[in-house]
């Protein structure tokens, strides 16, 4: 397997002092000493004096904050540098300004073999469609455009693109002029991105890894697989992350299993499982997750692609090979189908054995008081995306034109999660949305349902420790001697101890009750800005300003 730890810095000793570390070993730590890539000591600025003889280097923190590195539990790098040095949409307001940005992007790259875009939203355009193949096909002059919806699960291309792949009428999924699901998605997307050359691969993620650093985040699993990006693209971001300064990369690749020998591939791969974006069902804004009753805005209930025995057959291959098994599920059916296969794997090769390896749900956004509790009763971490809420969530988001009002504000109920003792791990699902750690942290404590919110300090702790504790890491993402020495120092306000209102379980505000604080998440409140970030002791982002 992949080893995605950098190499420390060699032999160096570095002493932080005069700031504030946020530490369960020392709530109130000033001071923090690096040993080889790993925390050797936390403590205060009056004894940090007897080390700083004996260290390579001190770095002042000048009222700094220190935390962990933030890690981000589901990211599509790749696909994200490409939206980063590619044509973004999240900013369009209007149909027209879409198709505007479209015909700016196509003059501005005119050598481009094919121009690939991501970010719009229909729903939230006043005309409330996407564009046609037409209107691409003019906006382009006729070239190939492969452009995504904001949740990556649909998309609408021009004619150039439809001809790379002859047979994709009879595919499921193809209407002649609506956005392209299913496998006709998925075989547009391999055929744009097998016209993406193996140095624009690279550079892309180069880019995606340096957003992340430049963001406090240390670490990033990478959710692959066949139906989302090629072996070479996980091989190609594994090999980079191990060779080239910046954060960790911990691949998942995607792809069912019914035996030990299926697995072959995973081990090949570098992987860590058979996990990730293994889809039980699709999307809620493309009409694709699996529901129970129809959408209130389409007579349908979306798309299921696993069965429970499919599901319990896979969860059975990889908890005997040692491995993680995960699925992608968001509608309230899909998570029902995915308990219901867990449970009976559970049932076969014993309950302890399924809780111990720590298999995954990505997204799990419709549950219920039954489903959280099987989550918790299987050992299932719940890999999250709170930016979800911040960006479809209210009484008039995405979720409600999708579901009504009364079945939207169940969605992404993370405050009954952890009250049940479901683990939790934070991510982007970037680029679905961006890489924003403490926006993240924010959504989650501010939830726009205001019974799923949870404490700033419980939201961090999921961005932190919880992305480690979902790789089966239960050493890091903390600063405690011993910890791996993945932090980030940030220039922000005053720290608090954070709890949005009063349905929210807290830890006390009283500083004598030695509970760390951080920053001000207050919606509107400007959130910390990263000057440092630091992988294995080793400094992969400095401001420039710094």
């Amino acid at each position: 397997m992949n080893d995605p730890t950098p190499a420390p810095a060699e032999g160096r000793t570095v002493l932080l002092r005069g700031g504030e570390v946020h530490s369960p070993a020392d709530p109130f730590a000033t001071a923090m000493v690096v040993e080889r890539g790993t925390v050797a000591w936390v403590g205060s600025e009056g004894a940090a004096d007897s080390f700083a003889d004996g260290v390579d280097e001190v770095v002042h923190l000048d009222g700094a904050l220190v935390t962990p590195a933030f890690t981000d539990a589901h990211v599509h790098t790749t696909a994200t540098g490409l939206a980063l040095t590619g044509l973004d949409l999240a900013g369009a307001r209007t149909l027209a300004d879409a198709l505007g940005r479209v015909r700016a992007y196509a003059k501005a790259h005119p050598d481009d073999r094919i121009l690939l875009g991501h970010g719009w939203d229909a729903s939230a355009w006043p005309e409330g469609r996407p564009p046609t193949r037409a209107e691409l096909d003019e906006a382009t002059g006729g070239r190939p455009l492969y452009l995504t919806r904001v949740d990556v699960h649909s998309a609408v291309v021009t004619t150039a693109v439809l001809d790379l792949v002859p047979d994709i009428a009879g595919l499921a999924g193809y209407r002649p002029d609506a956005p392209l699901t299913g496998a006709a998605h998925h075989a547009v997307r391999a055929a744009a991105h097998a016209a993406v050359t193996a140095r624009q691969r690279a550079d892309a993620q180069r880019a995606a890894l340096a957003r992340a650093a430049s963001l406090g985040i240390g670490s990033v699993h990478e959710c692959a697989g066949p139906d989302i990006s090629g072996e070479d693209d996980l091989t190609g971001l594994l090999r980079l992350a191990a060779e080239e300064p910046g954060p960790r990369v911990f691949g998942y690749w995607a792809e069912p299993a019914a035996s030990a020998a299926d697995l072959d591939k995973v081990r090949d791969l570098g992987a860590l499982g058979a996990a990730g974006d293994l889809f039980a069902d699709g999307s809620l804004g493309s009409h694709t997750a699996h529901l129970h009753q129809p959408y209130a805005d389409a007579p349908h209930t979306g798309t299921a692609h696993l069965d429970a025995a499919a599901i319990a057959a896979h969860v059975i291959a990889c908890t005997e090979a040692g491995l993680q098994a995960g699925f992608h599920a968001i509608g309230d059916a899909a998570v029902t189908t995915v308990v219901e296969g867990v449970r009976a794997a559970a049932d076969k090769i014993g309950p302890a054995r399924v809780r111990a390896a720590r298999h995954r749900v990505e997204h799990a956004e419709m549950l219920t008081p039954d489903t959280i509790a099987a989550f918790a009763e299987l050992g299932l971490t719940a890999s999250v995306q709170p930016a979800f809420d911040a960006a479809w969530g209210g009484e008039t988001g995405m979720y409600a034109q999708r579901l009504g009002p009364e079945r939207a504000r169940t969605l992404n109920p993370y405050a009954a999660l952890l009250r049940a003792g479901v683990p939790l791990a934070l991510g982007s699902d970037s680029p679905v949305t961006p890489l924003d750690p403490w926006g993240t942290v924010r959504a989650a404590a501010f939830h726009r349902t205001p019974e799923h919110r949870v404490s700033a300090r419980a939201a961090f702790t999921a961005h932190t420790r919880g992305g480690w504790r979902a790789i089966g890491r239960d050493d890091a993402g903390v600063l405690v001697p011993g910890a791996p020495a993945d932090y980030a120092v940030w220039r922000t306000g005053e720290l608090v101890v954070q709890v949005p209102d009063t349905r929210v379980a807290g830890w006390s505000t009283d500083p004598r009750s030695g509970t760390p604080g951080l920053p001000d998440l207050t919606p509107g409140a400007q959130l910390p800005v990263c000057v440092r970030t630091v992988v294995a002791g080793r400094t992969v982002y400095l401001r420039p300003d710094e």
